[in-house]
């Protein structure tokens, strides 16, 4: 995770048939593919749909607002409602705690070192969770799905687990990537059957495995700054929703990749519109 995160945690109506069949439109008009659910471990017998390719996106994890003219695609946190007529992801913070919600998970299942003491993403001032054994693992699922089910619920098309890259930031021995994958199957599962798309947030190294966890796109940050964007389509596909925070960054992944994927810079806070500090450019600018 390289940007701060809004928000924790709840219901509107799903979205209208007429929306729905908007969305298949969408879809059809951008090759966004239909994934059947069961060819991969990580997902029952349903059908969900990526967000359309190359489509214009806006990333408001810092607070919903009216999304700018011809976007189709948003991502906000799973306290906000989706945005009408559009692609909706719905940011969860699955792996990590949110800075203010510790204490809403039971003592054991959070990651501790050898001397018991709570290991922390001190970027972040979040407590990681541990997700090391099979047991924990179902135990924080149940937790993190009951957040996909509000999503669902509300009416949003697909859901964005963040911190999949938790284990590279705990002490050496605490966690694994097979830990890390092991769980975002299970994240995977549920949100497949609740008709939700899984993004795969960041975590290049684990992209080679995408199918067989069960996830359907990539939200990556920063993929122009460190020249990770070709690594991504190579594992996603043109299915890639890029968030760039500098001008560098931006050039770069608009340069080499803005004609086959979508492409935004926000500000790093990720402001609302109209506040102090809002910025949202696209690869038009550049």
């Amino acid at each position: 995770m390289r940007t701060p995160r809004a928000g924790s945690r709840p219901a509107t109506v799903p979205l209208a048939a007429a929306f729905l069949a908007v969305a298949l439109l969408i879809a059809g008009c951008s090759g966004t593919p239909t994934t059947d659910a069961g060819t991969t471990s990580g997902s029952p017998s349903a059908k969900v749909s990526a967000p359309p390719a190359h489509a214009g996106v806006d990333y408001q994890l810092g607070g919903a607002y009216t999304p700018p003219k011809g976007v189709l695609v948003v991502s906000r946190d799973h306290t906000a409602s989706p945005a009408a007529g559009l692609y909706n992801i719905c940011y969860v913070n699955a792996f990590q705690a949110q800075p203010d919600a510790q204490k809403e998970w039971d003592a054991d299942l959070l990651l501790r070192d050898g001397s018991g003491k709570v290991v922390m993403d001190d970027d972040w001032g979040e407590a990681m969770l541990d997700i090391g054994t099979p047991g924990k693992r179902a135990r924080i699922a149940k937790k993190v799905d009951g957040w996909i089910d509000e999503c669902a619920d509300k009416g949003f098309d697909a859901v964005e687990p963040d911190n999949y890259d938790s284990y590279t930031r705990a002490p050496h021995g605490l966690l694994t990537a097979a830990d890390a994958e092991a769980f975002q199957t299970l994240l995977a599962r549920h949100a497949h059957a609740r008709h939700l798309a899984v993004a795969q947030k960041n975590t290049l190294e684990l992209a080679k495995d995408r199918k067989r966890v069960g996830l359907d796109f990539a939200v990556v940050e920063e993929c122009g700054q460190y020249d990770e964007c070709g690594s991504y389509v190579d594992a996603f596909g043109d299915h890639v929703i890029v968030v760039e925070y500098t001008e560098k960054g931006m050039r770069k992944a608009c340069a080499g990749w803005g004609d086959r994927i979508s492409v935004v810079r926000r500000d790093l806070d990720v402001t609302p519109a109209g506040q102090e500090g809002y910025l949202r450019e696209t690869c038009d600018s550049y």
